[in-house]
C-alpha cells in the first residue's frame, strides 16, 4: 500500500511537469472508492496549480475561473499515478482515471479500486474537509514535539504499533515505516502506548522522522506495484532492518527477526532489541 513517502515521491515527480498545465479533458473508468462529484466536462480549460500533499492525499488545485476548486487524490491500497508524455498507451483494465493536459496525460492505475479522485471546491469545504479533518500532525511539523506525542500516547491503551497506524496523532508511519521506526527506537510493537515514557516517546518521534527521511531519499518502497510518476522504483525495501525479514538475523544482535499479526497487518520486530 502506498504510504506517505510514496505519495510524497509521487507529488514531487508530478508537481514540476504539471504545474500550469491546461486540462484538455478528464475521463473516468470503473467506479473508484468515492464518486468524482463533478461533471468531467467541468475541468476542460482549467490549469493545474502547485500540487500539495496532506497525509496520503494529493491535492491538485485547478485554477482559471471562479469556484474551480481541485481534485483530492488517494492511491488506496494498490494505486499509482503515471504521467505519460508523448505517445500515450491504450488504457488497461485497471486504469480508472485519466487527466489529459497539454503537458501530458496523468493516469491512475488501481487494480483493487480502493483509491479515489474527488472534486472539492477547496480543502476547507466538503468533501475534502471531511476526508482530511481526522488526520493527525504531519511528521515534520514543528508543533509535533516529543512532549505532545507523549501526552497523546498517554491517552491510548492499545499497542503502540496500531496507534501509529491509526494516523490520528501523526500521519505517515504506515505499516512498513512503523515497523522500522519502532525497531530503531527499541520499542516492542505490542507495548501499550500509555506505558511509553517521555524519553522513549522522544526516541520514537526521532526514529519516525529519520525513517521517513531515509525513505524519501530512496524514492519510497517498491514491494509490488509502486512506481513514481515517471516509472521509477523505490529502493527503501533494500535497506529495511526488520520489515519482511522474518527468520533472518537482526543486523544489530543476530537474533532472528520475528513476525506477528496486529490488526490484520504483519508486524516485524527483533525480540532482543525490542523488549517490553
Amino acid at each position: 500500500m502506498p504510504e506517505l513517502p510514496e505519495v510524497e515521491v509521487t507529488r514531487r515527480s508530478l508537481d514540476g511537469p504539471l504545474q500550469g498545465a491546461e486540462v484538455l479533458s478528464l475521463h473516468m473508468g470503473k467506479p473508484l472508492r468515492w464518486p468524482l462529484g463533478q461533471d468531467p466536462q467541468h475541468f476542460a480549460g482549467l490549469r493545474i496549480g502547485p500540487i500539495t500533499r496532506r497525509g496520503k492525499y494529493l491535492w491538485l488545485p485547478l485554477e482559471g475561473r471562479a469556484g474551480a476548486g481541485g481534485l483530492l487524490v488517494h492511491l488506496g491500497m494498490s494505486g499509482s499515478l503515471a504521467l505519460h508524455r508523448g505517445e500515450v498507451p491504450e488504457p488497461g483494465p485497471h486504469d480508472h482515471f485519466e487527466l489529459v493536459t497539454r503537458h501530458g496525460t496523468l493516469r491512475l492505475t488501481d487494480p483493487r479500486r480502493f483509491g479515489a479522485v474527488v472534486w472539492s471546491a477547496s480543502q476547507d469545504e466538503d468533501p475534502a474537509r471531511k476526508l482530511l479533518s481526522s488526520l493527525g500532525h504531519e511528521p515534520f511539523d514543528e508543533s509535533l514535539t516529543p512532549e505532545f506525542l507523549h501526552a497523546q500516547l498517554q491517552r491510548r491503551r492499545s499497542p503502540i504499533k496500531p496507534v501509529l497506524l491509526a494516523g490520528d496523532i501523526v500521519v505517515g508511519a504506515g505499516n512498513i515505516y512503523a515497523c522500522e521506526a519502532l525497531f530503531h527506537a527499541r520499542i516492542h510493537p505490542a507495548l501499550r502506548a500509555d506505558r511509553i515514557s517521555r524519553p522513549r516517546a522522544a526516541r520514537l518521534l526521532a526514529a519516525v522522522r529519520e525513517t521517513l527521511t531515509r525513505a524519501l531519499a530512496l524514492g519510497g518502497t517498491t514491494l509490488r506495484d509502486f512506481r513514481d510518476a515517471h516509472g521509477m522504483d523505490g529502493a527503501f525495501q533494500d535497506e529495511a532492518a526488520v520489515y519482511g525479514r522474518a527468520g533472518q538475523p537482526c543486523g544489530l544482535c543476530g537474533t532472528p527477526v520475528r513476525r506477528m499479526v496486529q490488526g490484520q497487518r504483519a508486524t516485524y520486530w527483533c525480540p532482543r532489541c525490542q523488549k517490553r
